[in-house]
């Protein structure tokens, strides 16, 4: 119990104060007891705070870690991990379509095109590992013999070593248009590819393979390009039996 006068602490049962001899009021311990509960709900509220912060703190941390590789070897295997147990292919198809240029995207900045589209996708369904072009942007840049539209077998291979690829199919893929559907406003397009597959740990060719696609469409950009899928589409299923083959040796 405080002392409203001198604020000397008393025992609680005191009726006059210790130090000074004035009376002790109910208000006095009113006070104090106030006090102490101000102090102890203080202290309650410091730790939740504290407790809340450190919870933060760490979660922030953990989401970091997975976000950011430790290594940059670490980023590098996230993009074909050498325990990897499934081939990887990098695709080298330049593409043509009606009325357009020469186009690929080691040579320009886009995506696959649309005949490596189609490619990869029958390809990666038959259990293969197609590396994206965005997979392989730093690897590219590291030279200018890489950017080549006519990319030569052996900087294919270079490139395949490079990027810890097993095969590296590399080809052309032209889209040319015929005339009109008699009788309508329909375009006939076709659509022709030539390839090779590339065994990136010897550099040998593996297979030359071709493939053809066509259809009609009112639109002559549209319609190669679809011809230029189908095609694709056709050549997927005659690199994965090379592949598969080559597989079982």
């Amino acid at each position: 119990m405080f002392c409203n006068q001198c604020g000397k602490d008393n025992p609680q049962q005191s009726k006059f104060c210790q130090a000074c001899g004035a009376t002790l009021s109910d208000s006095s311990s009113g006070c104090s007891k106030a006090g102490k509960n101000q102090s102890v709900i203080f202290i309650v509220v410091a730790i939740v705070v504290i407790i809340f912060a450190g919870a933060v703190f760490a979660l922030k941390d953990k989401l970091f870690k997975q976000k950011v590789p430790g290594s940059l070897a670490a980023a590098s295997s996230s993009v074909n991990p050498k325990n990897s147990l499934t081939p990887s292919i990098i695709l080298l198809i330049s593409e043509q379509n009606i009325e357009g240029p020469q186009r690929a995207w080691w040579a320009s900045e886009i995506d696959l095109s649309a005949t490596e589209s189609a490619l990869a996708q029958k390809i990666i369904q038959s259990g293969f590992t197609v590396l994206e072009p965005s997979q392989l942007t730093q690897v590219v840049k590291k030279s200018s013999a890489f950017r080549l539209l006519d990319i030569p077998d052996g900087e294919s291979v270079k490139l395949g070593n490079l990027a810890r690829a097993q095969y590296v199919i590399v080809g052309k893929a032209i889209a040319s248009a015929g005339g009109r559907v008699p009788q309508s406003n329909m375009l006939s397009c076709f659509a022709n590819i030539s390839a090779k597959i590339i065994r990136v740990k010897d550099g040998k060719v593996l297979a030359y393979l071709d493939a053809a696609g066509s259809t009609v469409h009112m639109d002559a950009i549209t319609g190669g390009k679809e011809a230029l899928s189908k095609a694709g589409s056709d050549l997927a299923d005659k690199i994965i039996n090379a592949l598969n083959n080559d597989s079982v040796k």
